[in-house]
């Protein structure tokens, strides 16, 4: 059994050359990428680069204060990005602190007055009657079908969330763009308003439409806008809606179910999302429909809904639907077959368990009586954070230097090896960090950093490791290459188990933590990782080789491994033991 074994280690040894291989073709394969996606740094954060910083502390009205959950306050999370994102900026940070804090941290490039009105205002929902939509990017206005589906035992608004558009049922492919811009001029005009008194149509401004907004001035105007809305321009959907009243008509965008945008243009609001009691997500499985949401009404909103649902009902599409819409944005758009006069209502349609949760999680936001205060608005300014990282780097190449100088002088040859080991792990490290910016949203901000410089000493630590047991088994008269093999094992479990508490704390860390000691943990549990893969991967192997290599192999003294220098003692040789006792010739 002995040869076998020798000759699978001899195997091992004379292949180092393909882990060394991997490694290079992995940091190739990263470079190669992050040139190709134009991310070449890695995303800073707010304290790097600047920005603004704002606090908002929710405030329930009172007589319902239960209305501060984490589902709520996760809800309002959800809602706040979007918000943000719809000015363009993709790397803004919105987060909980606490019980009922909401943290939003927007980098330099955006208004902060307009980003602090974004997120510190309530939801604002509505249901508005479909008078035309069509697939963003389309010709004239048109009429443009949606899916409906049948009724089941319960009134039932039914679609498909953001159904996309088909020809099948839209207006004639003779008709020529006057004569279906006059049917949506029709529509306009005809829109019913049972929820908009006179008084507010007479108070209905066209100035919103002058300076950027969409208001029902004249509905030859909004169909003219309609015609050249590009709901694929971010900056063009964050306007969409801008200083539009709930009792004027509007234009909005959405997604349809294949993920295309929509526009619309909507009718005046019929019913608020005040009016929701309550919405949840059920899984119907007595008529097979599938995952569906469920909305109960107050009386006074059952009462509009069954009015406007009753009107709609008797439309051609797409007039028979209405648009639940969430700060200008259309999240679903459900026809109605029959008026739904009975205060609850079932939208149903290709809904898989979290769409359906999202849905009714924003119709129930729009109902809660729950607003945001600015408790603080910081701006923090780049030059702060930019000396501040500038002397964690100092500092940072001070370490670095003064572990470089400690190999030098401590262990002379083999800190060539871990000297390449550190860049191998550094060029890892950089790679990852810029393509993680676009891909999960990571921003280097100063506790990163922090993290990134602790780990040095986490990887240097490796190295001594594996250093020590081959020069402790050169001490006991082993030569070299035995020596980085019989070493390997012992120094591997010590490596592995160090490596593992490290990796532990940053990852308890990273879940009982918020905010920006976040970024520390995740760095060093991501470098934690690096160093195993290194470890394995490069330094190893490379030592394997230069063993190889007179210099190493016959422990020059500028090696780091003369055995006189540590000290070797001479191989132990067996002595062997007689079987049976030699007899003397006096015995």
């Amino acid at each position: 059994m002995a040869t076998p074994k020798k000759g699978r280690n001899a195997s091992a040894q004379s292949k180092p050359g393909r882990s060394l291989a991997l490694i290079l073709i992995a940091i190739a394969a990263l470079t190669g990428g992050m040139f190709a996606s134009g991310h070449t740094t890695p995303r800073l954060g707010i304290d790097l680069a600047g920005g603004t910083s704002i606090t908002l502390r929710a405030v329930p009205e009172a007589g319902n204060e239960s209305a501060i959950n984490k589902t709520n306050m996760d809800t309002a999370v959800s809602i706040m990005e979007r918000r943000v994102n719809g000015l363009g900026v993709q790397e803004a940070e919105v987060q909980t602190q606490g019980r009922d804090n909401i943290i939003v941290n927007i980098p330099k490039g955006t208004n902060s007055e307009q980003a602090r009105k974004q997120v510190g205002t309530t939801a604002k929902l509505y249901f508005r009657p479909v008078i035309a939509t069509e697939v963003s990017g389309g010709g004239a206005a048109k009429p443009s079908p949606s899916p409906t589906g049948s009724p089941t035992g319960k009134p039932s608004g039914k679609a498909t969330e953001r159904p996309e558009v088909t020809d099948k049922g839209s207006a004639s492919p003779s008709a020529s763009p006057t004569t279906q811009g006059r049917a949506v001029t029709d529509a306009l005009k005809a829109s019913p308003t049972p929820s908009a008194s006179a008084s507010d149509q007479a108070k209905a401004s066209p100035s919103a439409s002058a300076s950027g907004g969409t208001g029902a001035d004249d509905p030859g105007k909004l169909q003219e806008r309609y015609a050249k809305l590009d709901c694929t321009d971010p900056k063009t959907r964050s306007s969409v809606g801008d200083g539009v009243k709930a009792s004027q008509s509007t234009l909005a965008c959405g997604k349809n179910s294949g993920g295309q945008w929509q526009k619309y243009i909507l009718g005046p609001a019929e019913v608020d999302g005040t009016d929701v009691d309550k919405a949840q997500a059920t899984l119907n499985t007595q008529t097979g429909a599938g995952w569906t949401v469920q909305m109960d009404f107050t009386n006074g909103g059952a009462k509009k809904f069954g009015a406007i649902t009753g009107k709609l009902a008797q439309n051609q599409p797409p007039q028979n639907q209405f648009a639940i819409v969430l700060d200008g944005d259309v999240v679903s758009d459900p026809s109605v077959r029959q008026a739904l006069t009975g205060g609850n209502a079932e939208i149903s349609g290709n809904f898989t368990q979290q769409s359906a949760q999202e849905l009714a999680n924003m119709l129930s936001y729009g109902a809660l009586p729950l607003t945001f205060k600015v408790d603080s608005m910081n701006t923090v300014t780049a030059a702060l954070g930019g000396d501040q990282l500038q002397a964690g780097l100092i500092a940072g190449a001070i370490g670095l230097a003064l572990v470089v100088i400690y190999l030098l002088l401590y262990y002379r040859g083999l800190s060539f090896i871990a000297i390449l080991s550190l860049l191998v792990s550094a060029a890892l490290t950089y790679t990852l960090m810029s393509l993680l910016g676009p891909a999960i949203g990571f921003a280097l901000n100063l506790p990163a950093v922090c993290g990134a410089i602790v780990a040095i000493g986490i990887t240097a630590d490796s190295f001594i490791v594996y250093f020590e047991r081959v020069r402790d088994e050169i001490r006991e008269g082993r030569s070299l290459r035995p020596a980085v093999e019989r070493a390997w094992p012992r120094a591997r479990r010590t490596i592995l188990v160090s490596d593992f508490v490290s990796f532990l704390a940053a990852a308890v860390l990273f879940i009982v933590t918020v905010g920006k000691v976040q970024g520390f943990a995740f760095t060093l549990g991501l470098t934690t990782l690096l160093d195993v893969v290194v470890v394995f991967l490069f330094t190893k192997p490379l030592l394997t080789l230069m063993a190889r290599r007179p210099f190493f192999a016959n422990g020059h003294k500028w090696s780091g491994l003369d055995p006189k220098s540590l000290g070797a003692q001479p191989p132990l040789r067996r002595t062997r033991r007689p079987s049976a006792p030699i007899e003397t010739k006096e015995a």
